[in-house]
This record gives structure tokens, C-alpha cells and sequence, in this order.
């Protein structure tokens, strides 16, 4: 590759802007194998939410079945309380060593907790160190996806042609929702082909074994694929931070900020909308957990095809219009869509549909738009540890607060909370500076 002329300026476009350029075989090469895989990663951290009622009846005492789902959507939620330590530490390491060194450590780490999951026995054989060891493995998995989203997202934007960041910061996002995909396709086949007695003996944990096989497919991937020519200029230069966490703090506090306010409604809606929807459903309305999950599936086919074509309407109109459109529907629909869900396929399928048709504003944006927000030599760093600490405190929370305000005769309220973390990032929205056509190094 001609690095001078790919720096070069292009023809300007429209409004002045350099004209978009088409990706080059070598940036089609890292696009695939950054989405591939982040999305194999993604299938083990799914699996957690899909099987949640399963694990608690497996990891957790029997006689109280409302207990035993909240302890498992508490040690869901404490995964989370890993990922600012990953993001802090993983990030880092993408910072100082490599994008492609950090994603190689994230996705062997994942895959490595999903085979312990997998074979972790039962209360019933060892107990009280049965949900300890679930515990573990889940720390590792948060410590791991703490990590992933600064490496994979810097990686995939530093890759983009110009004109088309958010085109290339998209498959982060479609990485992220096929993982779901495979994860509820997963969910789906075993709730049916199995008989409840099957499912919970042996049928959940060979879903979290082709889980970890899918990672050791995406460990080979990133191994064969080449560093960023953003990360190699930043060395090149000398302005490689010893200490990039300091330096996103002390240089880029603003950036760091806005980075959280992004973050707040973008996490809460996708682990309500996209993971745990069928599980709630489940629960509110007594829609059979096989329904729940094919309308999950159908939705998500949706979501997977439609997410690069929301990229690329962000490249051509902004980075603020697409990302509002998202805050914006959230803070007028939310009431009428929960109140919205029932037993039924066609009570549900709606719901689900139009929530991520809107979470594609957010989901197209984030990777590039808090990419754009850093230099190179912070860049892994400033996008996974403020994005980290908004996703523990909202998204990793948000199935153990749904079930809680369900099981505490409070689930009528939850628009509420989905329509104030909306208002708070569009406003966050509507007053951040446009970065489509920001200079990037």
C-alpha cells in the first residue's frame, strides 16, 4: 500500500469534504477479519443471557426460582464491574503493544471462560463452589469484553477508507449483534430440539462449548491479520503514551466525558432491546421462551443487515443527526412499546423490530464516533474505558433492574427509565461537535 497516496487529499466532494474512497483489498481483509472475530467472541458473553433461567436452576439452591434468576443476573452484572479493569488494563496494552497483540489476548480470553462455564458442575454435584466458579469465569469473560471494544473498534475505524469510518466502525457493531445472532440461533435450536429435562442436564453447555470452539476460530483469524498503519505511525512518531489512561484523563477530559454520555442510553437500550428482551418477555407475559427467542432471531437478521447501510448514512449526512434520530425515538416510543409486549409472536415481534431499527442509530455510530473523538496513542484506551464504565453502571445492570422492578410489581415504570437515559444522551447529541469529517491520525 502507497501510504503517501492514500494520506493524499482526494477530489472534494459536496460542501468540500474529500470524496469517500473505496475500501482496498487490505482494508476489506481487516474489516472481515476484525468482525469474524469479535463476533465468535461475542457468542460466549450471549449465551449468559439467553440461558439465564437455566443457569440459575443449574448454579444456584432449588426452592425459589425468582432468587435463584436474580443471583444469575447478579453475577451477569458483576461481569460487568470487570470490564472498566479490562478496558483500563486491555486498552492499554492495544495502546502501547498493538491493536492486533490486544484483540489476539481478549478473544483467547473469552473463549478460555466459556469452556469453564461449560464444564463447571452443578450445585447439585459440588455446591456452593459451583456459583464461585461461575463467578470466576465470568469475571475473566467482563475482563475480557472490557478490553475488546477499544482494541476492535480502533482497529476496525483506523482500517476504514476515507469517507467510510463509519461504514468500517459499523462491523464492530455487526460483529457485536451477530455474535447475538449465533448465540439466540443457538438458544433457539437446543429450547427445541430438546426436551426441558435434556436442556438443562447437558443441552445449555454444549451451546457454551461451540461457543469456545467458534473462539479458537477467531484467536487463528487475528493472528494472520496486520497491525493498523494508524497504531505503526503513532510509534513511529514517538507518541506512544507509557501511560495512556493518565493521558486520556489528563489530555482529553471533554473527550473522555462525552464518551460516557454517548454511551448511557446506546448500553441500555441494546441489553434491554437486543439481549434480554426474551427473557423479560418471558417473565412479564408468559410467552414461551422458544417464541421469545425466534422473534429475538428475526429481529436480529434485521439488525446484522441493515447496520452497515445506517454506517454509511452517517458518512454521508453525520455523525449528530443519526445518533439524535436513535436518542430521540427511545424518549417518545419507549412507553408505547413495553406496553405493547404480550404472549403472542405478533405482540412481541413488533417490539423488538422497532427497537432495534432505532438502536441502529446508535449501534452504525458508536465505534467511530468515539474513535474520532482520540489520537492514535490514546485511542484504544479513551474509547474502552469511559465507554466501559457507562456500560457496567447501565447496561450491565439493566436485566438485573428490569427483573427487579417485574418481581417488585414496578415493570409498568419501566419506560420511565428507558425514556431518561435517552434524554440524557440526546442532549448529549444534539450538543457535541460534528466529527464526519474530522481529521484522523
Amino acid at each position: 500500500m502507497n501510504l503517501k497516496s492514500d494520506l493524499s487529499p482526494g477530489p472534494p466532494a459536496a460542501g468540500g469534504a474529500p470524496a469517500p474512497q473505496k475500501l482496498n483489498a487490505k482494508q476489506r481483509k481487516a474489516i472481515v477479519a476484525g468482525t469474524i472475530g469479535n463476533t465468535v467472541e461475542w457468542v460466549d458473553w450471549a449465551l449468559y443471557s439467553i440461558f439465564a433461567k437455566i443457569i440459575a436452576d443449574e448454579f444456584f439452591p432449588k426452592g425459589n426460582g425468582a432468587v435463584a434468576l436474580l443471583s444469575t443476573l447478579a453475577v451477569f452484572a458483576v461481569g460487568f464491574v470487570m470490564r472498566p479493569v479490562g478496558a483500563a488494563v486491555l486498552g492499554a496494552y492495544a495502546d502501547r503493544h498493538g491493536r492486533k497483540k490486544g484483540m489476539t489476548l481478549t478473544v483467547a480470553l473469552m473463549a478460555g471462560a466459556g469452556f469453564a462455564i461449560a464444564v463447571t458442575p452443578s450445585y447439585e454435584h459440588i455446591g456452593v463452589l459451583s456459583p464461585l466458579l461461575l463467578l470466576v469465569a465470568r469475571l475473566v469473560q467482563g475482563f475480557s469484553a472490557g478490553g475488546e471494544f477499544g482494541s476492535s473498534s480502533a482497529f476496525l475505524v483506523e482500517s476504514a477508507a476515507r469517507g467510510r469510518r463509519a461504514f468500517a466502525g459499523s462491523w464492530q457493531q455487526v460483529s457485536v449483534a451477530g455474535g447475538v445472532l449465533i448465540a439466540s440461533l443457538l438458544g433457539t435450536l437446543t429450547t427445541s430440539a430438546l426436551s426441558d429435562e435434556a436442556l438443562h442436564s447437558w443441552g445449555w453447555r454444549v451451546a457454551f462449548v461451540f461457543g469456545g470452539l467458534l473462539g479458537l476460530v477467531g484467536l487463528w483469524l487475528r493472528v494472520s491479520v496486520e497491525d493498523t498503519e494508524s497504531f505503526a505511525r503513532s510509534q513511529d512518531s514517538g507518541r506512544t503514551r507509557t501511560n495512556p489512561v493518565k493521558a486520556m484523563f489528563v489530555e482529553h477530559p471533554a473527550a473522555t466525558l462525552r464518551v460516557v454520555g454517548i454511551t448511557i442510553a446506546g448500553t441500555l437500550t441494546y441489553y434491554i432491546w437486543v439481549n434480554y428482551l426474551p427473557t423479560y418477555a418471558n417473565l412479564t407475559t408468559g410467552i414461551p421462551l422458544r417464541t421469545a427467542l425466534l422473534s429475538q432471531t428475526l429481529c436480529l437478521v434485521v439488525f446484522v443487515i441493515a447496520l452497515p447501510f445506517a454506517g454509511l448514512l452517517s458518512d454521508r449526512i453525520g455523525r449528530r443527526p443519526t445518533m439524535a434520530a436513535f436518542a430521540g425515538g427511545f424518549v417518545v416510543l419507549a412507553w408505547p412499546l413495553l406496553h405493547l409486549l404480550g404472549d403472542s409472536f405478533w405482540s412481541l415481534f413488533p417490539v423488538q423490530l422497532v427497537g432495534m431499527l432505532l438502536i441502529l442509530g446508535y449501534s452504525s455510530n458508536c465505534a467511530v464516533i468515539m474513535a474520532e473523538q482520540f489520537p492514535a496513542e490514546v485511542r484504544a484506551t479513551g474509547i474502552a474505558l469511559p465507554y466501559a464504565l457507562a456500560v457496567a453502571v447501565f447496561g450491565g445492570t439493566a436485566p438485573y433492574v428490569t427483573t427487579w422492578m417485574h418481581e417488585s410489581g414496578h415493570s409498568g415504570l419501566l419506560w420511565i427509565y428507558v425514556s431518561a437515559a435517552s434524554l440524557i444522551s440526546l442532549v448529549v447529541y444534539l450538543t457535541m461537535p460534528e466529527t464526519k469529517d474530522k481529521d484522523f491520525t
